[in-house]
């Protein structure tokens, strides 16, 4: 598990940038430890690299002032929206400075005839959501934790809706972004597509901050549908719950979550969240459309569960229903926890071909009982993306060392399937060994030559994504 320590301090410009940034942001940048950790927070068992300085920015002016100081003294940068992330991308392998967009939370603009909005990095999607309600829109994207838009953004982040909506990358028309000299670019207008010139939006999403950083995100958003079921679906096994959602895509029933729970989240899910589901692997859905589309998707669906063995099908259309049975699928992660007092959970993502999801899950679930350990699995299974949580007790070496070995295997056997050692969650530290082994040497190198194209001095978020 690289983390980065091999990258050198760059001391003399450290402590002049921070003399600097000190005289320019005054209470706006601080440098007392609690506040460094936290901005060195991970979620991963890469241990905490704290930041030297962490500003406060208000706007893509004072975001650029920041970079032009760190550029002229050669400091590390890292960006910073609410730390969700879960591969170490907020960590300071070399120190620095680590600029906090969390007070950039302003929707600049909703376009409600053209269906898209602009907003800071800072605002989190659950705000997006609730400024666009009255207006009969919503942003689809949604990964579970309340995450900046800047923050998914930069990590190409997707989430239960990807199934119909698509994921970060898809949803994003451009970005206004600060480079490594300061410069401040926007890469694309407004137009539904373009023809002119390098695609640099898409260049941006999923940079993970080490290209430049992101100041403000014009979204593509949708109304909200004029209907929406849930559904819940149990069966005998990960297998034949995993050949239904096959059948599902295959068949074209469009919809627009449908998520796959083990028997190990489930049972821990009605611990947590006081619910009666039948422990056996389980299907959750939901459908978007008109009242009548709605209710054939749910009778189709219903029709091709019980071919593999699908049994206790119900389905909901209330809100408080609704939001129960999903608000229990986002609190798997805490239901989880609470399954192993004590424990660290150490979540990593896949993502593979559809056609070989129930052969990936089960090979999974297979090799953890093998090594002993407790690792319950939920995915994004319409597109073939899951989830292991493995919870581990940190002082226990030996279980440690398993672990670790559990995480590398499961990357490589994703990658074996021509699939990704990432769906979502991104590289940042903890993935990025497994780059090459996914798209080659000569791929990361035309990575490499940009990101030394762009940032020569290798300041914007050093040591994530691409080998030291």
């Amino acid at each position: 598990m690289a983390d980065g320590s091999a990258l050198m301090r760059n001391e003399d410009g450290i402590a002049a940038a921070l003399g600097v940034l000190k005289q320019q942001f005054g209470e706006r940048f601080q440098t007392g430890e609690a506040i460094r950790e936290q901005h060195g927070h991970t979620t991963t068992w890469i241990a905490n690299q704290m930041p030297d300085g962490v500003v406060f920015a208000q706007s893509t002016e004072e975001v650029a002032e920041i970079v032009k100081v760190c550029a002229t003294h050669k400091v590390p940068i890292i960006a910073f929206g609410t730390g969700t992330s879960l591969e170490g991308h907020v960590n300071a392998p070399a120190g620095g400075i680590s600029i906090d967009v969390s007070q950039m939370d302003k929707v600049l603009e909703v376009n409600s005839g053209d269906l898209d909005c602009r907003v800071q990095p800072g605002v989190t999607r659950e705000a997006l959501n609730t400024h666009l309600r009255d207006q009969g829109l919503f942003f689809p994207i949604d990964p579970g934790a309340n995450a900046s838009l800047g923050g998914m953004t930069a990590t190409r982040a997707s989430g239960t809706n990807a199934v119909r909506y698509g994921t970060m990358k898809d949803n994003v028309l451009s970005v206004e972004a600060v480079m490594a000299d300061g410069t401040v670019i926007r890469t694309s207008s407004r137009a539904r597509k373009s023809s002119a010139g390098y695609d640099l939006t898409r260049l941006m999403v999923g940079s993970e901050g080490t290209l430049g950083i992101i100041t403000e995100i014009t979204l593509r958003l949708q109304g909200i549908p004029e209907a929406i079921s849930a559904a819940r679906c149990s069966f005998p096994s990960v297998e034949a719950a995993s050949k239904t959602v096959m059948a599902v895509i295959q068949y074209g029933l469009p919809v627009a979550r449908i998520e796959l729970l083990d028997t190990q989240v489930v049972r821990g899910v009605n611990a947590y969240s006081k619910l009666h589901l039948p422990e056996g692997p389980l299907l959750l859905l939901e459908f978007h459309g008109s009242e009548a589309s709605v209710e054939e998707q749910a009778e189709t669906f219903g029709m091709l569960a019980a071919e593999d063995g699908g049994s206790g099908f119900e389905k909901t259309a209330t809100l408080e229903e609704r939001n129960k049975l999903w608000q229990a699928r986002h609190d798997a992660y805490w239901a989880m926890l609470a399954m192993r007092p004590g424990c660290k959970a150490v979540t990593t993502d896949v993502c593979v071909p559809i056609s070989r999801l129930a052969e990936a899950v089960t090979t999974a679930q297979a090799k953890a009982e093998e090594l002993n350990l407790f690792a319950p699995i939920v995915g994004h299974a319409g597109d073939g993306n899951f989830h292991a949580s493995l919870l581990i007790d940190m002082d226990d070496e030996a279980e440690t060392e398993r672990a670790k070995v559990f995480v590398s295997w499961l990357n490589d056997m994703a990658i074996s399937m021509d699939g990704t050692c990432t769906g979502e969650h991104g590289i940042g530290q903890g993935k990025r060994p497994y780059l090459v082994k996914e798209l080659g040497a000569g791929t990361v190198n035309v990575m490499s030559a940009i990101k030394s194209a762009l940032d020569p001095d290798n300041i914007m978020n050093p040591g994530k994504i691409l080998p030291l």
